[in-house]
């Protein structure tokens, strides 16, 4: 990092505590926040409904092994001349056809599911990194109004301080401001995507899960 940059990064923690104690007029938007809420929260759920689809993948995955081992292990306990026999071996086919089943239930629960929650999912940091940049731009631009406020309130002997000071407000102001306004109006078009990738996905899940119980029954009964 520059010595540039590391002053800029100091000046802004700075001005960050003395925001947050009360010692520094601070910038804020009423409008933003909400919806920098209302994204944070949906970015917490969009997560944990990922995870716990995922979740549920692994388990039917898991649940559909379990049970071709415990066929092939009840299979041994009989000869095929026996009543018992035919059954294990018959229960063994069942279940190995439902464990192929799955499989295949599971690759289109990816693709409908999982991939379009997954992409979802994928913009929020892009949303969190344009949300820290802007709120940089915050410290900025409440640094260069405190400068100015100190050059108004004690003037300095040298006369051109206070307007370079006044001229960097303005242009961190208009940095600021560029950012938040776009944030606005993003922020809620993000939120409304959900629609387009969620909805489907939740009736994919249902869809998915009655496919999954039909087939077994119908296997099982056969």
């Amino acid at each position: 990092m520059s010595w540039a940059g590391l002053k800029k990064n100091i000046n802004r923690a700075t001005t960050s505590v003395l925001s947050k104690t009360g010692n520094m007029d601070r910038t804020t938007d009423r409008e933003f926040e909400e919806e920098e809420q209302r994204a944070k929260q949906l970015a917490a759920h969009a997560e944990k409904l990922h995870k716990q689809a995922n979740g549920y993948s692994k388990a039917l995955r898991e649940m559909t092994a379990a049970q071709t081992k415990i066929a092939v292990t009840v299979e041994q306990f009989y000869d095929d001349s026996e009543p018992m026999g035919v059954s294990g071996h018959k229960y063994k086919d069942a279940v190995t056809k439902m464990e192929r089943q799955a499989q295949e239930e599971d690759t289109s629960y990816r693709t409908t599911v999982l991939d379009p929650i997954g992409r979802y999912n994928a913009y929020f940091p892009e949303i969190q990194e344009a949300i820290r940049r802007r709120n940089k731009k915050l410290l900025d631009y409440d640094n260069a109004r405190s400068k100015v406020r100190k050059l108004v309130e004690r003037p300095s002997e040298d006369a051109t301080k206070l307007p370079r000071a006044e001229h960097e407000a303005d242009v961190t102001r208009e940095m600021y401001e560029t950012m938040n306004s776009q944030l606005i109006t993003e922020l809620p078009k993000i939120i409304d995507a959900r629609v387009a990738y969620l909805d489907p996905s939740f009736e994919a899940v249902v869809k998915s899960q009655l496919s999954f119980a039909q087939d077994a029954h119908n296997t099982l009964e056969g």
